[in-house]
């Protein structure tokens, strides 16, 4: 399967909301929502994702996802 790119397009309050949350993550390996703006984010991107994943609705979700997570993740 060829591995396509995807463009997203958010306001700079999200990116700004979300590289603050994702960089908090990286730096203390706990995901959490500290401000309500953060789940905002996160519903608003969700969103974004529902209309370029088309993957999301079909039949073969499940099988999709988990070959992405192959393809994604660091080498054993």
């Amino acid at each position: 399967m060829e591995n396509k790119s995807i463009n997203l397009e958010v306001t700079n309050d999200e990116a700004l909301v979300l590289f603050e949350m994702l960089s908090r993550f990286s730096n203390t390996d706990v995901l959490s929502i500290e401000h309500q703006a953060e789940q905002r984010a996160l519903w608003n991107l969700t969103c974004i994702f529902e209309k370029v994943v088309s993957e999301a609705f079909d039949g073969e979700y499940e099988k999709s996802l988990s070959a992405a997570r192959e393809r994604l993740k660091d080498e054993d």
